[in-house]
Protein backbone atom coordinates (compact mmCIF):
# COMPACT_ATOMS: atom_id res chain seq x y z
CA UNK A 1 0.00 0.00 0.00
CA UNK A 2 1.71 3.60 -0.74
CA UNK A 3 2.41 5.68 1.69
CA UNK A 4 0.24 8.22 3.21
CA UNK A 5 -0.31 9.96 6.65
CA UNK A 6 -2.33 7.47 8.20
CA UNK A 7 -3.39 9.98 11.15
CA UNK A 8 -4.84 11.95 8.21
CA UNK A 9 -6.29 9.20 6.06
CA UNK A 10 -9.93 7.83 6.14
CA UNK A 11 -10.29 4.20 4.99
CA UNK A 12 -13.56 3.23 3.68
CA UNK A 13 -14.52 -0.49 3.57
CA UNK A 14 -16.72 -2.20 0.84
CA UNK A 15 -18.73 -4.83 1.14
CA UNK A 16 -19.92 -5.26 -2.92
CA UNK A 17 -23.32 -6.90 -3.67
CA UNK A 18 -25.15 -7.54 -6.83
CA UNK A 19 -27.70 -4.83 -5.47
CA UNK A 20 -26.27 -3.10 -2.74
CA UNK A 21 -23.16 -1.70 -1.38
CA UNK A 22 -22.50 -2.13 2.49
CA UNK A 23 -20.36 0.80 3.19
CA UNK A 24 -18.24 1.46 6.36
CA UNK A 25 -15.49 4.10 6.99
CA UNK A 26 -13.06 5.11 9.61
CA UNK A 27 -10.18 6.90 10.33
CA UNK A 28 -6.83 5.24 12.19
CA UNK A 29 -7.97 5.79 15.35
CA UNK A 30 -11.46 4.21 15.10
CA UNK A 31 -13.10 7.42 16.58
CA UNK A 32 -14.30 9.04 13.22
CA UNK A 33 -16.74 6.69 11.39
CA UNK A 34 -19.59 6.63 9.37
CA UNK A 35 -21.18 3.94 7.25
CA UNK A 36 -24.36 3.62 4.94
CA UNK A 37 -25.64 1.40 2.50
CA UNK A 38 -25.99 2.61 -1.22
CA UNK A 39 -27.20 0.94 -4.43
CA UNK A 40 -24.79 -1.29 -6.63
CA UNK A 41 -25.38 1.21 -9.22
CA UNK A 42 -24.61 4.59 -11.18
CA UNK A 43 -26.61 6.58 -8.80
CA UNK A 44 -25.66 5.34 -5.88
CA UNK A 45 -21.92 5.49 -6.55
CA UNK A 46 -22.65 8.90 -7.25
CA UNK A 47 -24.21 9.28 -3.82
CA UNK A 48 -21.09 7.25 -1.65
CA UNK A 49 -18.54 9.95 -3.93
CA UNK A 50 -20.69 12.71 -2.72
CA UNK A 51 -20.94 11.40 0.80
CA UNK A 52 -16.72 10.06 1.06
CA UNK A 53 -16.04 13.67 -0.23
CA UNK A 54 -18.46 15.48 2.25
CA UNK A 55 -16.53 13.48 4.96
CA UNK A 56 -13.04 14.17 4.12
CA UNK A 57 -13.34 17.70 3.47
CA UNK A 58 -15.46 18.17 6.92
CA UNK A 59 -13.03 16.22 8.75
CA UNK A 60 -10.10 17.42 6.93
CA UNK A 61 -8.81 14.10 5.64
CA UNK A 62 -5.96 14.11 3.62
CA UNK A 63 -6.07 10.95 1.98
CA UNK A 64 -8.11 8.06 1.10
CA UNK A 65 -8.05 4.48 0.99
CA UNK A 66 -10.71 2.41 -0.73
CA UNK A 67 -10.85 -1.56 -0.09
CA UNK A 68 -13.43 -3.92 -1.92
CA UNK A 69 -13.33 -7.63 -2.40
CA UNK A 70 -12.72 -9.09 -5.57
CA UNK A 71 -16.43 -10.46 -6.56
CA UNK A 72 -16.38 -11.10 -9.84
CA UNK A 73 -17.82 -8.59 -11.81
CA UNK A 74 -19.84 -6.60 -9.25
CA UNK A 75 -16.45 -5.04 -7.70
CA UNK A 76 -15.58 -3.90 -11.55
CA UNK A 77 -18.08 -1.11 -12.08
CA UNK A 78 -17.61 0.83 -8.24
CA UNK A 79 -13.87 0.83 -8.32
CA UNK A 80 -13.98 2.11 -11.63
CA UNK A 81 -16.29 4.96 -10.76
CA UNK A 82 -14.66 6.07 -7.65
CA UNK A 83 -10.78 5.51 -8.96
CA UNK A 84 -11.59 8.39 -11.36
CA UNK A 85 -14.42 10.20 -9.73
CA UNK A 86 -13.79 13.71 -10.32
CA UNK A 87 -15.08 14.84 -6.93
CA UNK A 88 -12.86 12.52 -5.21
CA UNK A 89 -9.56 13.71 -7.19
CA UNK A 90 -7.97 16.17 -4.60
CA UNK A 91 -7.51 13.02 -2.17
CA UNK A 92 -5.51 11.27 -4.70
CA UNK A 93 -8.18 8.10 -3.96
CA UNK A 94 -6.37 4.71 -4.13
CA UNK A 95 -9.21 1.44 -4.77
CA UNK A 96 -7.94 -1.75 -3.16
CA UNK A 97 -9.37 -4.89 -5.29
CA UNK A 98 -8.84 -7.61 -2.57
CA UNK A 99 -8.46 -11.34 -3.25
CA UNK A 100 -10.77 -12.88 -0.74
CA UNK A 101 -8.73 -15.53 0.33
CA UNK A 102 -6.49 -12.72 1.86
CA UNK A 103 -9.54 -11.24 3.98
CA UNK A 104 -11.17 -14.14 4.47
CA UNK A 105 -8.82 -15.17 8.02
CA UNK A 106 -8.90 -11.39 8.83
CA UNK A 107 -12.84 -10.82 9.33
CA UNK A 108 -12.60 -14.34 11.63
CA UNK A 109 -10.76 -12.06 14.27
CA UNK A 110 -14.26 -10.00 14.75
CA UNK A 111 -15.34 -12.49 17.25
CA UNK A 112 -18.73 -11.68 18.57
CA UNK A 113 -19.94 -9.15 15.61
CA UNK A 114 -21.94 -11.98 13.85
CA UNK A 115 -21.99 -11.96 9.78
CA UNK A 116 -23.12 -9.78 7.91
CA UNK A 117 -22.80 -6.74 5.29
CA UNK A 118 -22.05 -4.26 7.30
CA UNK A 119 -19.17 -5.91 9.54
CA UNK A 120 -17.97 -7.06 6.60
CA UNK A 121 -17.48 -3.36 5.60
CA UNK A 122 -15.78 -2.89 8.73
CA UNK A 123 -13.57 -5.69 8.25
CA UNK A 124 -12.00 -4.35 5.34
CA UNK A 125 -12.08 -0.86 6.38
CA UNK A 126 -9.99 -2.13 9.14
CA UNK A 127 -7.76 -4.80 7.40
CA UNK A 128 -6.74 -1.37 5.72
CA UNK A 129 -6.59 0.69 8.50
CA UNK A 130 -4.25 -1.94 9.82
CA UNK A 131 -1.46 -1.74 7.17
CA UNK A 132 -2.60 -5.38 5.69
CA UNK A 133 -2.95 -4.32 1.95
CA UNK A 134 0.07 -5.72 -0.08
CA UNK A 135 -1.44 -5.76 -3.35
CA UNK A 136 -1.61 -2.76 -6.42
CA UNK A 137 -4.31 -0.70 -6.13
CA UNK A 138 -7.18 -0.60 -9.27
CA UNK A 139 -5.00 -0.42 -12.63
CA UNK A 140 -7.74 1.26 -14.90
CA UNK A 141 -9.99 0.64 -17.55
CA UNK A 142 -6.98 -0.90 -19.87
CA UNK A 143 -6.46 -3.24 -18.31
CA UNK A 144 -9.70 -4.50 -17.78
CA UNK A 145 -10.10 -4.53 -21.91
CA UNK A 146 -7.20 -6.28 -22.11
CA UNK A 147 -8.30 -9.13 -18.89
CA UNK A 148 -11.89 -9.57 -20.41
CA UNK A 149 -10.47 -10.28 -23.79
CA UNK A 150 -7.71 -13.11 -22.61
CA UNK A 151 -10.01 -14.07 -19.50
CA UNK A 152 -12.42 -14.88 -22.35
CA UNK A 153 -10.07 -16.48 -24.32
CA UNK A 154 -9.97 -19.04 -21.54
CA UNK A 155 -13.68 -19.74 -21.37
CA UNK A 156 -13.52 -20.88 -25.35
CA UNK A 157 -10.47 -22.80 -24.97
CA UNK A 158 -12.19 -24.62 -21.77
CA UNK A 159 -15.67 -24.98 -23.81
CA UNK A 160 -13.52 -26.99 -26.44
CA UNK A 161 -11.75 -29.26 -23.84
CA UNK A 162 -15.49 -29.99 -22.15
CA UNK A 163 -16.64 -30.51 -26.04
CA UNK A 164 -13.92 -32.87 -26.79
CA UNK A 165 -14.55 -34.58 -23.26
CA UNK A 166 -18.16 -34.87 -23.98
CA UNK A 167 -18.21 -36.38 -26.89
CA UNK A 168 -15.14 -38.87 -26.67
CA UNK A 169 -18.45 -41.42 -25.07
CA UNK A 170 -20.27 -41.12 -28.49
CA UNK A 171 -16.94 -41.60 -30.74
CA UNK A 172 -16.76 -44.85 -28.34
CA UNK A 173 -20.16 -45.71 -29.71
CA UNK A 174 -19.69 -45.27 -33.42
CA UNK A 175 -16.05 -46.64 -33.44
CA UNK A 176 -15.11 -47.74 -30.23
CA UNK A 177 -11.09 -48.54 -31.51
CA UNK A 178 -10.58 -44.94 -32.07
CA UNK A 179 -11.79 -43.45 -28.55
CA UNK A 180 -8.75 -45.56 -27.05
CA UNK A 181 -5.13 -45.10 -27.05
CA UNK A 182 -2.78 -47.57 -28.03
CA UNK A 183 0.19 -47.84 -30.91
CA UNK A 184 -2.40 -48.76 -33.74
CA UNK A 185 -4.12 -45.56 -34.20
CA UNK A 186 -4.79 -44.27 -37.52
CA UNK A 187 -4.65 -40.74 -36.62
CA UNK A 188 -2.80 -38.55 -34.17
CA UNK A 189 -5.66 -36.21 -33.68
CA UNK A 190 -9.20 -38.28 -33.14
CA UNK A 191 -10.77 -34.49 -33.23
CA UNK A 192 -8.85 -33.47 -35.99
CA UNK A 193 -10.26 -33.33 -40.16
CA UNK A 194 -9.69 -36.43 -40.79
CA UNK A 195 -10.83 -38.46 -38.27
CA UNK A 196 -13.92 -36.25 -38.01
CA UNK A 197 -14.70 -37.13 -41.80
CA UNK A 198 -14.60 -40.76 -40.60
CA UNK A 199 -16.55 -40.53 -37.87
CA UNK A 200 -19.71 -38.19 -39.84
CA UNK A 201 -19.62 -39.36 -43.33
CA UNK A 202 -19.51 -42.85 -42.58
CA UNK A 203 -22.48 -44.18 -41.10
CA UNK A 204 -21.30 -47.36 -39.57
CA UNK A 205 -17.63 -48.93 -38.71
CA UNK A 206 -18.82 -51.92 -41.31
CA UNK A 207 -18.35 -49.41 -44.08
CA UNK A 208 -15.17 -48.53 -43.60
CA UNK A 209 -14.15 -52.18 -43.12
CA UNK A 210 -15.88 -53.21 -46.44
CA UNK A 211 -14.38 -50.72 -48.53
CA UNK A 212 -11.56 -50.75 -50.97
CA UNK A 213 -8.43 -50.33 -49.63
CA UNK A 214 -6.85 -48.24 -52.58
CA UNK A 215 -10.42 -45.87 -52.62
CA UNK A 216 -10.25 -45.68 -48.40
CA UNK A 217 -6.32 -44.35 -49.22
CA UNK A 218 -7.53 -41.94 -51.53
CA UNK A 219 -10.63 -40.51 -48.85
CA UNK A 220 -7.94 -40.25 -46.30
CA UNK A 221 -5.43 -38.29 -48.48
CA UNK A 222 -8.00 -36.25 -49.64
CA UNK A 223 -9.81 -35.50 -45.67
CA UNK A 224 -6.19 -35.12 -44.82
CA UNK A 225 -5.28 -32.45 -47.70
CA UNK A 226 -2.28 -34.60 -48.77
CA UNK A 227 -0.44 -34.13 -45.31
CA UNK A 228 0.02 -38.44 -44.58
CA UNK A 229 3.26 -39.82 -45.89
CA UNK A 230 1.48 -43.10 -46.70
CA UNK A 231 -2.07 -43.04 -47.16
CA UNK A 232 -2.34 -46.53 -47.40
CA UNK A 233 -0.81 -47.40 -44.22
CA UNK A 234 -3.08 -44.90 -42.71
CA UNK A 235 -6.04 -46.90 -44.63
CA UNK A 236 -4.92 -49.95 -43.57
CA UNK A 237 -4.56 -49.21 -39.65
CA UNK A 238 -8.26 -47.58 -39.93
CA UNK A 239 -9.63 -50.57 -41.30
CA UNK A 240 -7.92 -53.05 -38.92
CA UNK A 241 -9.35 -50.57 -36.42
CA UNK A 242 -12.77 -50.29 -37.76
CA UNK A 243 -12.73 -54.37 -37.99
CA UNK A 244 -11.63 -55.01 -34.56
CA UNK A 245 -14.81 -52.54 -33.21
CA UNK A 246 -17.76 -53.19 -31.58
CA UNK A 247 -20.58 -53.18 -33.79
CA UNK A 248 -23.16 -50.77 -33.07
CA UNK A 249 -27.30 -51.65 -33.82
CA UNK A 250 -28.26 -49.76 -37.33
CA UNK A 251 -31.20 -47.80 -35.83
CA UNK A 252 -28.44 -46.07 -33.58
CA UNK A 253 -26.13 -45.25 -36.07
CA UNK A 254 -27.63 -42.23 -37.37
CA UNK A 255 -28.38 -40.41 -33.97
CA UNK A 256 -24.73 -41.02 -32.89
CA UNK A 257 -23.67 -39.81 -35.92
CA UNK A 258 -25.82 -36.59 -35.91
CA UNK A 259 -24.28 -35.81 -32.55
CA UNK A 260 -20.68 -36.30 -33.38
CA UNK A 261 -21.21 -33.82 -36.27
CA UNK A 262 -22.90 -31.44 -34.01
CA UNK A 263 -20.57 -32.02 -32.04
CA UNK A 264 -17.30 -31.44 -34.43
CA UNK A 265 -19.59 -28.00 -35.66
CA UNK A 266 -19.58 -26.56 -32.27
CA UNK A 267 -15.43 -27.19 -31.77
CA UNK A 268 -15.23 -25.81 -35.08
CA UNK A 269 -17.59 -22.61 -33.61
CA UNK A 270 -15.28 -22.03 -30.82
CA UNK A 271 -11.60 -22.34 -32.47
CA UNK A 272 -13.02 -19.81 -34.64
CA UNK A 273 -14.02 -17.61 -32.10
CA UNK A 274 -10.56 -18.39 -30.48
CA UNK A 275 -8.77 -16.57 -33.37
CA UNK A 276 -10.94 -14.01 -33.47
CA UNK A 277 -10.34 -13.19 -30.02
CA UNK A 278 -6.63 -13.52 -30.66
CA UNK A 279 -7.03 -10.84 -33.56
CA UNK A 280 -8.54 -8.44 -30.59
CA UNK A 281 -6.14 -9.05 -28.22
CA UNK A 282 -3.01 -7.88 -30.70
CA UNK A 283 -5.10 -4.64 -31.27
CA UNK A 284 -5.78 -4.11 -27.67
CA UNK A 285 -2.14 -5.16 -26.39
CA UNK A 286 -0.71 -2.48 -28.39
CA UNK A 287 1.16 0.30 -26.79
CA UNK A 288 0.50 -1.50 -23.77
CA UNK A 289 3.10 -1.70 -21.08
CA UNK A 290 5.13 -1.52 -24.01
CA UNK A 291 9.01 -1.77 -21.80
CA UNK A 292 7.53 -5.40 -20.16
CA UNK A 293 5.40 -6.62 -23.05
CA UNK A 294 8.41 -6.58 -25.16
CA UNK A 295 10.91 -8.09 -22.47
CA UNK A 296 8.42 -11.41 -22.15
CA UNK A 297 7.91 -11.51 -26.34
CA UNK A 298 11.54 -11.76 -26.01
CA UNK A 299 11.82 -14.99 -24.90
CA UNK A 300 11.40 -17.30 -27.65
CA UNK A 301 8.44 -19.24 -27.66
CA UNK A 302 6.01 -16.41 -26.14
CA UNK A 303 3.87 -14.76 -28.18
CA UNK A 304 1.46 -11.55 -27.82
CA UNK A 305 -1.48 -13.44 -26.56
CA UNK A 306 0.83 -15.03 -23.79
CA UNK A 307 2.31 -12.17 -22.68
CA UNK A 308 -1.33 -10.35 -22.64
CA UNK A 309 -2.27 -13.27 -20.44
CA UNK A 310 0.15 -13.07 -17.75
CA UNK A 311 0.49 -8.68 -17.69
CA UNK A 312 -3.19 -8.59 -17.73
CA UNK A 313 -3.33 -10.17 -14.64
CA UNK A 314 -0.11 -8.66 -12.88
CA UNK A 315 -0.34 -5.19 -14.34
CA UNK A 316 3.34 -4.57 -13.53
CA UNK A 317 5.62 -6.42 -12.17
CA UNK A 318 6.58 -4.13 -9.80
CA UNK A 319 3.60 -5.20 -7.67
CA UNK A 320 5.60 -7.98 -6.73
CA UNK A 321 8.83 -7.97 -4.79
CA UNK A 322 10.37 -11.51 -5.72
CA UNK A 323 9.59 -14.03 -8.26
CA UNK A 324 7.99 -16.99 -5.03
CA UNK A 325 5.89 -13.64 -4.65
CA UNK A 326 5.06 -14.03 -8.43
CA UNK A 327 4.51 -18.06 -8.27
CA UNK A 328 2.36 -17.68 -5.43
CA UNK A 329 -0.03 -15.16 -6.37
CA UNK A 330 -0.32 -17.58 -9.51
CA UNK A 331 -1.19 -20.51 -7.08
CA UNK A 332 2.21 -22.47 -8.47
CA UNK A 333 3.83 -23.14 -4.88
CA UNK A 334 4.27 -26.08 -2.82
CA UNK A 335 2.91 -25.89 0.54
CA UNK A 336 4.34 -28.08 3.59
CA UNK A 337 2.53 -30.39 4.65
CA UNK A 338 3.45 -31.75 7.72
CA UNK A 339 2.80 -31.99 11.24
CA UNK A 340 5.25 -33.09 14.11
CA UNK A 341 7.41 -35.89 13.13
CA UNK A 342 4.86 -36.67 10.10
CA UNK A 343 6.21 -35.27 6.82
CA UNK A 344 4.69 -35.91 3.58
CA UNK A 345 6.77 -37.75 0.87
CA UNK A 346 4.19 -35.70 -2.28
CA UNK A 347 3.39 -31.98 -1.45
CA UNK A 348 0.11 -30.75 -3.70
CA UNK A 349 -0.05 -27.63 -6.09
CA UNK A 350 -1.47 -24.93 -4.02
CA UNK A 351 -3.77 -23.44 -7.22
CA UNK A 352 -5.25 -21.14 -4.78
CA UNK A 353 -3.87 -18.32 -6.92
CA UNK A 354 -5.15 -16.50 -9.53
CA UNK A 355 -6.45 -19.87 -12.20
CA UNK A 356 -6.25 -17.41 -15.17
CA UNK A 357 -2.37 -16.06 -14.55
CA UNK A 358 -1.53 -19.73 -14.08
CA UNK A 359 -3.35 -20.75 -17.45
CA UNK A 360 -1.28 -18.86 -19.08
CA UNK A 361 2.22 -19.15 -17.34
CA UNK A 362 1.37 -22.72 -18.02
CA UNK A 363 1.22 -22.65 -21.70
CA UNK A 364 3.95 -20.14 -21.65
CA UNK A 365 6.00 -22.62 -20.11
CA UNK A 366 4.60 -25.55 -22.58
CA UNK A 367 5.69 -23.18 -25.93
CA UNK A 368 9.51 -22.17 -24.11
CA UNK A 369 10.48 -25.91 -24.01
CA UNK A 370 9.62 -26.26 -27.38
CA UNK A 371 12.21 -23.55 -28.52
CA UNK A 372 14.62 -23.55 -25.28
CA UNK A 373 17.01 -26.78 -24.88
CA UNK A 374 17.51 -26.15 -20.97
CA UNK A 375 14.05 -25.82 -20.44
CA UNK A 376 13.40 -29.27 -22.46
CA UNK A 377 15.89 -30.60 -20.79
CA UNK A 378 14.59 -29.60 -17.26
CA UNK A 379 10.77 -30.88 -18.21
CA UNK A 380 12.03 -34.10 -19.50
CA UNK A 381 14.39 -34.27 -16.35
CA UNK A 382 11.09 -33.57 -14.30
CA UNK A 383 8.62 -35.90 -16.18
CA UNK A 384 11.01 -38.84 -15.96
CA UNK A 385 11.43 -38.40 -11.73
CA UNK A 386 7.71 -38.18 -11.60
CA UNK A 387 5.78 -41.23 -10.28
CA UNK A 388 1.65 -39.99 -11.73
CA UNK A 389 0.77 -37.00 -13.81
CA UNK A 390 3.75 -36.79 -15.12
CA UNK A 391 3.06 -34.32 -17.72
CA UNK A 392 1.32 -31.68 -15.31
CA UNK A 393 3.96 -32.08 -12.37
CA UNK A 394 6.62 -31.76 -14.91
CA UNK A 395 5.22 -28.49 -16.93
CA UNK A 396 4.15 -27.07 -13.59
CA UNK A 397 7.53 -27.50 -12.45
CA UNK A 398 8.55 -26.05 -15.69
CA UNK A 399 6.41 -23.10 -15.41
CA UNK A 400 7.84 -22.51 -12.06
CA UNK A 401 11.87 -22.04 -13.75
CA UNK A 402 10.29 -19.92 -16.11
CA UNK A 403 8.36 -17.06 -13.57
CA UNK A 404 12.47 -16.95 -12.58
CA UNK A 405 12.76 -15.47 -15.71
CA UNK A 406 10.20 -13.50 -16.47
CA UNK A 407 10.85 -11.64 -13.01
CA UNK A 408 14.44 -11.02 -13.61
CA UNK A 409 13.82 -9.54 -17.26
CA UNK A 410 10.75 -7.65 -16.65
CA UNK A 411 12.41 -6.15 -13.24
CA UNK A 412 15.41 -5.10 -14.72
CA UNK A 413 14.06 -4.24 -18.08
CA UNK A 414 15.93 -6.46 -20.05
CA UNK A 415 15.42 -8.87 -23.27
CA UNK A 416 16.28 -12.08 -23.47
CA UNK A 417 19.52 -13.39 -24.78
CA UNK A 418 20.57 -16.98 -25.43
CA UNK A 419 23.29 -18.43 -22.99
CA UNK A 420 25.55 -18.57 -26.14
CA UNK A 421 25.88 -15.03 -26.14
CA UNK A 422 25.61 -14.42 -22.26
CA UNK A 423 22.39 -15.16 -20.17
CA UNK A 424 20.45 -12.67 -18.32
Amino acid sequence: MKNVDVLNTLYVGIDVGSITNAVHATDFSCERTFKLSVGNNHPGAEVLAQKIAAYMNDKQFSDLIIAMESTSVYSTHIASFLSTADILMPFKPYVYCLNPMVTKAYKKTFIGEGKSDPVDALALADFARAGKIKSEPWRGSQYLALQRLTRHRLHLIEAVAREKNYMLSNIFLKFSELAVDNDRQPFSDRYGATAAAVLTEFLSTEDIASMPLPDLADFVNQKGRGHFADPEATAKLLQQAAANSYRLDKCVCEPITIALASSFNCIKAYQKEVKAVDCAILQVIKGFNTNEYQSFTSIPGIGPVFAAGVLSEIGTIKAFKSHESLAKYAGLIWPPNESGNFKADEKRLSKQGNAYLRYYLLEAANSVKNYLADYKDFYNRKYAEATTHKHKRALALTSRKLIRLIFGLLDKNQLYTSPIGGSV
